[in-house]
């Protein structure tokens, strides 16, 4: 016993010096949240808010890092590497860059509580950019491919009787030289391509569960009866077992770890079970009510295993208006979905917010710009950022990140469609909306023209990632629209993977391709237009929106990633907060007229500033907006409303 207690604080005091020595890597510029990073426990919040437990254990911190020949099949430590920040930023404490040829490598040790030792353990890592391989006290774990979605290991059985166990984690990844999504990073950054995340970017932590427990949980809202049918995945169940849902009392601002002992409604049964909300209140941006959710498994009348969640009640779907338009529906009420395009990225930790407070910075920032809707493009966020829209009310449009050339192949595209149908633009000289028939449409490279032809592996990587981006997200309520293509940015198989989409979630939209190639097989139509909005093309079978305008560019000197001619935005840069909201103002304007002849919803570009694009609302490091938030709102609102 005395030997276990002074190896503990060997090891305590071992990290408290390093912790000690810990700085972030580089000159680039920082968050105010960057001083607020806790070496011993970054991003220390519970990792999924949407199923809690109470055994879990952090293991964000610093790990030993080092860089080999990817063929290497093991390495010799370099130093420390921040976890969970991504090796080239500067929070990481390292700001390298890896390379396709190489692999990066992390090794930690850690001890398990007592109370573990009849549950059994399972290892899990919120994100690991790109295939990472596994190791528990030297024994081979697995291998999971994929940079964008949460994965596990049950390392129960590799587990040591007693005393510190260990760690090994091996990442490879191609960035733009490989088949694999991989969003805007690429080796070269630059104008809208940005510094490559290698490794792991999301929280890495344990678990312990009985050998009978609850995997997930999904759960579907019927708002005209107040019914939730909820399923789980079970591991271990037996033959008699049962699920019992109870549905605690909710509110605004649920918090799923501190949950309510108030039960309003309950349900017990085999399979899917189904259990009536009295007096059902419905989520919505102005009323996001969440429910509290109960869920366990019960054998022989005894609770084996018990998880806490939240669930709401709401409804996303396509109407056809009076007007003759087809609009998105919430709780089968036409909303007019605005937002901002966000992309999620950060100075100082590139993938990964400094704290849980400057993500939640970010959500808040947009609510107060009037908005209601993000355009989440071509990249995920942790587990608790889509719980906080949950909260917030804000809907979400989730994008798969892209595959493939950055640029598209430019020899894909042709004049493919014949018989388009009443197309309808805005013309950017007048305020007028133009109207005119055509049977042949076609516009730039971005539109028109037939699917890539890709290898299978390249098939194979997009659609595994693809099912569990939508499988892992799913749950949230604040999801609206998923997007599996964006500007034809390796686009292939768009019919498949719609009808992909649709099978793994029927209940939103699908925007098979925002500006992308249109094959009218989704729910949407979605026009990329520059600066101004404007609506290039009308389909009248689909929901058509613009799912990106603006980019109005201003840079603020001191706030720059780089000074640089490089710096850019749309259309002319502005010398102030002032014309920004000047032109946003005009831009807003042309959006009445075209939501009053059948534009169903907007997304401007962008939240912030990323890199070297400086067409942000607000500043890259977060420390200017740009904009005055009340006057943005107003603005907002009035598009949304009027």
């Amino acid at each position: 016993m005395k030997k276990l207690l002074l190896f503990a604080a060997i090891i305590s005091a071992a990290f408290t010096a390093s912790a000690r020595s810990w700085a972030p890597a580089g000159d680039n510029i920082m968050t105010p949240w960057a001083e607020d990073v806790d070496p011993s426990c970054p991003r220390g919040e519970y990792p999924r808010p949407q199923m809690v437990r109470n055994s879990w254990l952090n293991l964000n911190g610093l790990w030993d890092y080092g860089i080999t020949d990817a063929s290497e099949d093991r390495f010799a430590s370099e130093g420390n590497i921040l976890v969970p920040f991504a090796i080239e930023s500067s929070l990481s404490g390292v700001g390298r860059k890896v390379g396709r040829d190489k692999a990066l490598w992390y090794e930690r040790s850690f001890s398990l509580p007592r109370d573990w030792k009849k549950q059994n353990v399972l290892l899990h890592f919120g994100a690991v950019d790109w295939m990472a391989q596994v190791w528990v006290n030297d024994f081979y774990v697995g291998e999971h491919r994929g940079g964008f979605d949460p994965f596990y290991f049950d390392v129960t059985e590799y587990l040591l009787k007693s005393g510190p166990q260990n760690i090994k984690v091996k990442v490879w990844d191609g960035t733009d030289s490989s088949w694999q999504p991989r969003g805007k990073q690429v080796e070269n950054p630059a104008y809208i391509w940005y510094t490559p995340v290698t490794g792991i970017w999301q929280t890495v932590w344990l678990e312990a569960v009985p050998q009978t427990h609850i995997d997930s949980y999904y759960v579907v809202s019927d708002i005209s009866s107040g019914m939730l049918s909820v399923e789980a995945d079970v591991s271990a169940m037996k033959t008699a077992d049962q699920l019992r849902v109870d549905v605690l009392e909710g509110g605004i601002g649920y918090n799923p770890s501190k949950p309510s002992d108030k039960v309003v409604a309950s349900a017990q049964g085999t399979g899917t079970v189904e259990v009536i909300v009295p007096d059902a209140q419905l989520w919505s941006p102005e009323n996001p009510y969440l429910y509290g959710l109960r869920i366990s498994v019960v054998r022989d009348g005894q609770v084996v295993d018990s998880v806490d969640g939240y669930t709401s009640l709401r409804k996303v779907s396509k109407v056809k208006t009076d007007d003759g338009y087809n609009r998105i529906a919430l709780n089968d009420k036409p909303l007019f979905q605005f937002g901002p395009l966000d992309q999620g990225w950060w100075p100082d930790g590139l993938y990964t917010a400094p704290t849980e407070e400057a993500m939640v910075w970010d959500i808040i920032k947009t609510k107060e710009f009037g908005f209601n809707m993000i355009r989440k493009h071509i990249k995920t966020e942790p587990a608790a950022w889509y719980y906080w829209c949950d909260v917030y009310g804000m809907l979400v449009w989730q994008d798969m990140p892209n595959i493939g050339d950055h640029h598209g192949n430019r020899s894909y595209r042709g004049n493919k469609f014949k018989n388009f149908g009443d197309a309808r633009w805005f013309d950017n000289r007048s305020d007028e909306v133009v109207k005119a028939q055509t049977n042949v449409w076609s516009r730039d490279s971005f539109i028109g023209g037939t699917d890539c032809q890709v290898p299978q592996v390249w098939k194979e990587n997009y659609y595994r990632e693809w099912t569990n981006i939508v499988n892992a997200l799913k749950g949230f309520q604040c999801i609206a629209v998923w997007v599996p293509f964006n500007e034809a940015w390796g686009q292939f198989d768009t019919e498949v993977a719609v009808d992909l989409t649709r099978r793994l979630d029927p209940t939103r939209l699908v925007n098979e391709a925002s500006g992308g190639n249109y094959s009218l097989c989704g729910d949407i139509q979605d026009v990329h237009h520059y600066p101004g909005p404007a609506m290039n093309a009308f389909e009248g079978k689909m929901v058509n929106v613009i799912g990106e305008y603006g980019g109005i560019g201003y840079p603020v000197e001191g706030h720059l990633w780089k000074i640089s001619e490089t710096n850019w935005g749309y259309g002319e840069v502005m010398s102030s907060g002032e014309q920004v909201l000047d032109l946003y103002g005009q831009f807003a304007e042309r959006l009445k007229v075209l939501k009053g002849t059948g534009v169903a919803a907007a997304v401007y570009t962008q939240t912030t500033d990323v890199e070297v694009e400086v067409n942000g609302l607000i500043t890259y490091d977060r420390k200017v907006v740009k904009v005055d938030p009340a006057r943005m709102a107003i603005i907002n609102k009035s598009v949304i409303n009027e």
